[in-house]
């Protein structure tokens, strides 16, 4: 099989607009065996792991859910009984992950249509879940495939232009916000589900609400991440929504304004421009974070 197989003509009516079922050939690949994210969890900084408890509701609030007291590649030996809920972030920053993302996600974008220089910011993120574990509700602010290695999961996926499930102000985007929203069983109603096995695959696109269960075996699956230009161009005007909300001065949703999108494109790119220059200091970069979010 190849590494993604695809159909043309889905693709080219939904890709980057609605979730849509793939399927792709890395199920037995080595990077995924227990033992190599061992390595790699083993190999990397701390912040770039987060893991809890799996047992949670799908509207848990991020301060109730429970943590686990062990280290991070002793969750993954024992993923089978540990209850546990894991993501081994920036997984791109290895090179033999990176070199499998950019060549799933550049043959993805192909048979959409797409050419190579139409996306940038290539991420990967590993998932590795006990069974019956919970990704509770929220959405990513990047387009997305989510391919399953090992068990089955269950993804429910929502419309993300449907305001009465996540309001445009939780929408906005700020590094001192949890990506957990809150859920009604209501929602539920409103759901697609789509069950992944391994050599499945899922497209959500940007800001797609979702949350996600596991089967009765552990889990292992990746999220393929991407930006295009579109997207950047609208994570920055939530961006400086969000942060002029913290200052008292709510904003209009994207789009309802093109003037002042323009405007807020042009001053979040004048202030990165006199940022990112100071971020490369850890003491510069908790001052920012104490002035701007607090």
């Amino acid at each position: 099989m190849s590494i993604v197989t695809i159909n043309p003509a889905l693709a080219s009516e939904n890709f980057l607009k609605r979730p849509f079922e793939l399927k792709h050939g890395l199920s037995d690949h080595p990077l995924f065996s227990l033992q190599r994210l061992v390595e790699l969890a083993k190999s990397l900084p701390r912040d770039r792991i987060e893991y809890n408890s799996g047992k949670v509701a799908v509207g848990v609030k991020p301060e109730d859910v429970p943590k686990i007291d062990m280290p991070a590649e002793d969750v993954i030996r024992t993923i089978e009984t540990a209850n546990a809920w894991m993501v081994i972030k920036f997984v791109n920053q290895d090179l033999a992950y990176n070199e499998l993302l950019k060549a799933f996600v550049e043959e993805a974008n192909a048979a959409a249509g797409k050419k190579p220089g139409d996306y940038c910011d290539l991420q990967g993120f590993i998932f590795v879940s006990s069974a019956n574990s919970i990704t509770p509700f929220h959405f990513d602010a990047e387009e997305n495939i989510l391919i399953q290695i090992r068990g089955d999961k269950f993804v429910r996926t929502f419309d993300n232009a449907d305001r009465s499930l996540i309001s445009e102000e939780h929408m906005e985007i700020s590094p001192s916000k949890h990506r957990n929203q809150k859920y009604d069983p209501s929602f539920e109603a409103r759901a697609t589900l789509h069950e992944l096995k391994p050599g499945d695959a899922l497209h959500m696109p940007y800001m797609i609400p979702h949350w996600v269960s596991t089967g009765s075996t552990y889990s292992v699956s990746m999220a393929m991440t991407w930006k295009t230009p579109e997207v950047l161009r609208l994570n920055k005007i939530r961006l400086m929504n969000g942060t002029l909300r913290r200052f008292g001065l709510p904003q209009k949703p994207p789009g309802v304004s093109p003037l002042m999108d323009a405007v807020k494109v042009m001053a979040h790119d004048l202030m990165r421009a006199v940022i990112d220059p100071l971020r490369k200091s850890e003491a510069a970069r908790k001052i920012l974070r104490g002035l701007i979010y607090g």
